[in-house]
C-alpha cells in the first residue's frame, strides 16, 4: 500500500486534474467532444475497479470517467508499437558518439 503524505496527494491531484484537462481539450479540438450527448453506453463492471479509476484520475462521476477513458484510448498513440517494428533497422556499427 502506498502511503502518501497531504503534499504528495495534492500534487498528484493537480497533476491528475491538468493531465485530464489536456487530453479533454484534444478531444474536442479534434471533434470527439462536443455538446451533443447522444450515446448511451451500458455495461456492468466491479465497483472496486469503478473506485480505483475515479480515485486514480481525481473524477467523481461515471460520465467524467468514462469521457476521460475513451478520449484517452482514441487519442492514445502506437510509439511502443512503432519503437517494435524499427527494431534491426539501424545498422549494429554506426557511430552514435557516445
Amino acid at each position: 500500500m502506498v502511503v502518501r503524505t497531504a503534499m504528495e496527494s495534492k500534487e498528484a491531484e493537480e497533476i491528475a486534474l491538468k493531465r485530464n484537462k489536456l487530453v479533454l481539450d484534444q478531444a474536442r479540438a479534434s471533434g470527439l467532444l462536443g455538446n451533443a450527448k447522444n450515446t448511451r453506453l451500458s455495461g456492468r463492471v466491479s465497483s472496486e475497479l469503478v473506485e480505483a479509476a475515479k480515485q486514480r484520475a481525481h473524477v467523481s462521476s461515471d460520465t467524467e470517467l468514462l469521457e476521460l477513458a475513451l478520449s484517452r484510448l482514441a487519442l492514445e498513440d502506437d510509439f511502443g508499437a512503432k519503437l517494435v517494428r524499427r527494431k534491426g533497422s539501424v545498422p549494429m556499427d554506426i557511430d552514435l558518439g557516445i
